[in-house]
């Protein structure tokens, strides 16, 4: 669970349009903006070095931040995009989403894998398939998980893991909610995996593809 909000500090940025991004670009900044929660969108900045540290270390786009901007009141936020250049892959510009703390919205949680090295069905030669590495969830601002835990300790060869077997923090609860969609599997020694096993992945992944097209954009819930 998500523990104490951390600070992040940015800059007001006055100008705006390409030529202001171009600039504070050239200045070190990666430009942005903070929108939503019923107030006017307001260009900010945040130091490469700093963004670029953040990204690497995983986990920014699910964390809430206290956001503290010079000559504004603190507000709590969360990412909702960072656009990247096209060649180098670096960070050009970033938007946050101001949130109440009883605002709802949908997030990407990572998925982490307990007790692999117990697994009955691993130590029988089983192969761990991950269908999905993180599950889109509709989260609450104040109660937004680091990730969630599927436990492999007593699955079998040729069982799966679905959303429901794992514990959701009160309050959670997945995008899709119409069926009990699979995160992992233990297939067959040698990748022979029985037709059950597959039909399962097939399913999941056939159920994440529906997902993308299908998912509102909604951005919150207030």
């Amino acid at each position: 669970m998500a523990g104490k909000i951390p600070d992040l500090e940015l800059t007001p940025r006055t100008g705006t349009g390409k030529g202001a991004a171009r600039q504070a670009r050239r200045d070190g900044l990666v430009p942005g903006v903070v929108y939503g929660g019923g107030e006017e969108p307001q260009a900010i900045s945040i130091p490469f070095n700093v963004l670029f540290k953040k990204l690497k270390d995983g986990g920014f786009m699910s964390t809430l931040f206290n956001l503290k901007v010079e000559g504004s009141e603190d507000v709590r936020a969360v990412c909702r995009g960072v656009q990247r250049h096209v060649v180098k892959d670096l960070p050009t510009h970033i938007d946050f989403l101001r949130l109440k703390r009883d605002s709802r919205i949908n997030m990407n949680i990572p998925v982490h894998f307990l007790n692999e090295e117990t697994s009955v069905g691993l130590k029988k030669g089983g192969t761990l398939t991950i269908v999905r590495a993180e599950v889109e969830l509709m989260v609450t601002a104040g109660n937004i998980p680091d990730h969630i835990e599927a436990d492999l300790g007593e699955l079998e060869i040729g069982e799966t893991i679905n959303i429901s077997d794992i514990t959701l923090p009160e309050g959670t609860r997945p995008v899709i909610s119409d069926r009990d969609f699979v995160i992992a599997n233990i297939a067959a020694p040698g990748g022979a995996a029985d037709d059950e096993d597959e039909d399962a992945a097939e399913d999941a992944a056939e159920d994440a593809d529906a997902a993308e097209g299908d998912a509102p954009e909604a951005d919150a819930e207030t």
